[in-house]
């Protein structure tokens, strides 16, 4: 049957999908507002908001209000607005909906007491990495990173575990692969050494990398970088045995042999 010309002009109009568009426009919007808060910025003025944004006072008036309303935005006293409650509450679904917490926060606790390091659990996020959970320790020397904290994938240890147990076809992360460990030295921050290992569900999957972080002055030596790692294994053994997983896959001869390569440099250079 013949399209009539009229109907698809009608259907161009149609009311419901002009809402709708508008709907996606305007959360767009609203959207653009939360990300332009960064991980430094405790509260924004209307005027950099908009500077940030590219939308005009009078949208952002209208916007914000909304978002205040719905408990993702807080007007404070001196005009200026900052992040709202609802976000924090959101925030905390997304913790629970890996169920790693009660397995993974008492072994940063110990990670952290015993090495005197920033103990932190990261998962991948696209590009990016995100600190899912993070215990620091009580000396003033330390690395310091907040939950939530978004770091580029291709930097750091846990970058490399994350890369390595999710793009599985990529051979530059072959090694980290058969020794379940990465490394890294200054890569991110020039003063900062970080270890880190992954975490396997049952069904094999990745669920994240557990990560110790501290200042090169302390973890870049073999003797220090060698315990972490030793640690971390171990601990990453128990998450993984206690989310369902194959704990026997951090005892093959591949982890063993290359902890022991790097036991043996750190022994070299103490007697040297």
């Amino acid at each position: 049957m013949p399209t009539n010309q009229a109907d698809l002009a009608g259907d161009a109009r149609d009311p419901a999908a002009e809402e709708a568009s508008s709907g996606v426009a305007v959360l767009d919007r609203a959207f653009a507002i939360l990300r332009a808060f960064g991980q430094t910025d405790d509260r924004l003025s209307l005027a950099e908001l908009s500077r940030r944004t590219g939308l005009y006072k009078s949208t952002l008036l209208r916007l914000l209000a909304a978002l205040e309303h719905g408990g993702f935005m807080r007007k404070l006293d001196d005009g200026q607005y900052a992040i709202g409650h609802e976000p924090l509450r959101l925030a905390a679904l997304y913790q629970r909906s890996f169920r790693v917490g009660p397995v993974v926060e008492p072994l940063l606790e110990a990670l952290s007491r015993e090495l005197g390091e920033t103990a932190s659990f990261y998962v991948r996020q696209g590009d990016m990495r995100s600190v899912l959970y993070r215990v620091e320790p009580a000396r003033a020397v330390r690395v310091s990173i907040r939950v939530g904290e978004e770091f580029p994938v291709r930097q750091g240890a846990s970058g490399k575990v994350l890369l390595a147990f999710t793009d599985t076809h990529d051979a530059r992360w072959n090694d980290v692969r058969e020794q379940l460990w990465a490394a890294s030295y200054g890569e991110r921050d020039p003063e900062t050494a970080s270890a880190s290992v992954p975490v396997f569900d049952a069904a094999g999957e990745c669920v994240g990398a557990l990560t110790v972080s501290g200042p090169k002055s302390r973890l870049a030596a073999a003797p220090a970088m060698a315990a972490a790692l030793a640690m971390l294994l171990s601990l990453a053994q128990k998450a993984t045995v206690a989310l369902g997983g194959a704990g026997t896959r951090y005892d093959a001869a591949a982890v063993r042999d290359s902890l022991a390569r790097l036991a043996s440099s750190a022994d070299d250079a103490a007697s040297s």
